[in-house]
């Protein structure tokens, strides 16, 4: 491999090329410094050498190494490129793929192969990006904890006895050990927020509609979104832009074009803002060491000109709000297979139960609910420019549970109540990432929340980028995975 002698000083190895920030990536592919079939080799060793333990990539594509040589004699031709032109990316499996594996994590589906992609499957292609493989998820995305029957667990990168979370937990795994460049994801109640805290990585919960889902059973849903996860929050801004807009297959896309989210992460937040910070808006209780991480992350930004203040805010008035809607998301999600309710695994089985038993009065009042904890957001981003609190309430637990069922001695009420940190902000429909913002005693990730105004994704970004570049963790010792 020939690279420029600034990069080859921070590149030990051919497959070090994989864990380089996508930015970066797409410079040295655009100089002609990296191909993108070494890039994709490279992301293919580590599958290789990795995958048989973490888990994170579920289906590999046959056609990613012919697609990165395509990409080459384009370059070669002095053709023009899109912004992610030869970087490898992942793709959640409940997420369509052209005659590539689509398992959504099912039995049912264990030999499915769609006849079209996803929409943002074909803007990622559009955009230039080759599509490596499928990352892990729970059965239909159901659950903060990447297993199922057909490829069984995912694992952290950083302790391989413990969970990635979930539900996009292949495609945090597979970033953080330098599989993929760029993953795509779902979030309901944190499935990408989850994962990138327990990872090391950054999950961004875009508006609903920013980037339209398309196909989907609930065409008109408004609390699951399809979004962006990478190493950075540049790298999330870069894949956002290429993904984002709006389009006629989707009633609730957002009419708003394209934003140049690269360039205002690059120009950073200017001084005099001010950030609210809640410890526990949950009321579930709270790692004081976690806690504590994201504390002086959020108190820290004072060194940049930022004004940060503690503030109360108790939103736990919310959670049978969410479980009443994600009850009524699973009925419709699966209403056409309710006939085979039964080969539903436990997790998805008993969520689609659940969700049957609601009345209309739950559901009324749940999104009076939900209305309430928007009125209260525009309140307090009325007086402040963010809001920050910890994505998760504990560090990732053993792979084999299901969920975690004490937190700081306390007793969760249901299997969802441990990531409750995360479904309370789902409820607000605003942009939220997850950064990594610290490592606790064991040397795992801990990922702190920032929440922006509406439609505020590249100020959100921007504010992500800063308090990584502040508490920078890195990637996990690979030599712990061999």
């Amino acid at each position: 491999m020939k690279i420029s002698s600034d990069t080859s000083k921070n590149v030990k190895s051919t497959q070090d090329i994989a864990c380089l920030p996508a930015t970066r990536l797409v410079q040295l592919i655009r100089r002609r410094e990296l191909s993108p079939v070494e890039l994709m080799q490279a992301c293919l060793a580590r599958v290789e050498e990795h995958n048989g333990l973490v888990n994170a990539v579920c289906t590999l594509s046959d056609q990613a190494v012919e697609e990165a040589r395509e990409a080459e004699q384009k370059l070669s031709r002095g053709e023009s490129v899109g912004p992610l032109h030869g970087l490898p990316v992942g793709i959640k499996d409940i997420t369509p793929t052209k005659d590539l594996l689509t398992t959504f994590g099912s039995p049912l589906y264990a030999d499915h192969l769609p006849r079209r992609n996803a929409l943002v499957v074909d803007r990622l292609k559009a955009a230039g990006a080759i599509v490596l493989g499928k990352t892990n998820t729970p059965e239909f995305a159901a659950g903060g904890n990447t297993f199922n029957q057909i490829f069984g667990p995912t694992r952290n990168p950083w302790n391989p006895r413990l969970s990635a979370g979930g539900s996009t937990g292949g495609g945090a795994a597979g970033l953080a050990t330098g599989m993929i460049a760029l993953a795509e994801g779902t979030d309901l109640g944190g499935s990408l927020r989850i994962p990138a805290s327990f990872c090391g990585v950054v999950g961004l919960r875009p508006s609903p509609g920013l980037i339209p889902t398309h196909p989907t059973a609930f065409l008109w849903d408004s609390l699951q979104v399809t979004g962006p996860m990478a190493r950075t929050a540049k790298d999330v801004a870069l894949m956002l832009e290429a993904v984002c807009g709006p389009s006629s297959l989707s009633p609730l896309s957002q009419s708003v074009e394209r934003k140049p989210f690269v360039s205002a992460v690059e120009k950073g937040i200017p001084g005099g803002l001010r950030v609210a910070y809640c410890p526990d808006i949950a009321g579930i209780g709270m790692d004081e060491q976690i806690e504590q991480v994201c504390r002086k992350a959020s108190f820290e930004m004072s060194q940049a000109g930022v004004r940060v203040e503690e503030v109360e805010l108790d939103l736990s008035f919310g959670r049978k709000a969410f479980l009443a809607l994600r009850g009524f998301w699973m009925v419709v999600q699966q209403f056409a297979r309710l006939d085979r309710l039964e080969e539903f695994g436990d997790n998805l089985g008993g969520n689609v139960r659940a969700g049957l038993a609601l009345k209309a009065e739950n559901l009324g009042e749940a999104e009076q609910i939900r209305g309430r904890i928007w009125e209260l957001f525009q309140d307090l981003l009325g007086d402040f420019d963010y809001f920050c609190t910890p994505c998760m309430a504990v560090s990732p637990f053993p792979v084999e549970q299901s969920h975690p069922r004490v937190i700081a001695g306390r007793q969760m009420k249901t299997y969802v109540d441990w990531f409750a940190p995360t479904f309370l902000l789902s409820l607000t429909g605003l942009p939220v990432a997850s950064v990594p913002c610290g490592l606790d005693a064991e040397g795992l990730p801990i990922g702190l929340q920032v929440v922006g105004r509406p439609r505020g994704e590249e100020s959100v970004l921007a504010l992500a980028q800063q308090i990584q570049n502040a508490h920078p963790i890195g990637l996990p010792p690979m030599e712990g995975l061999s």
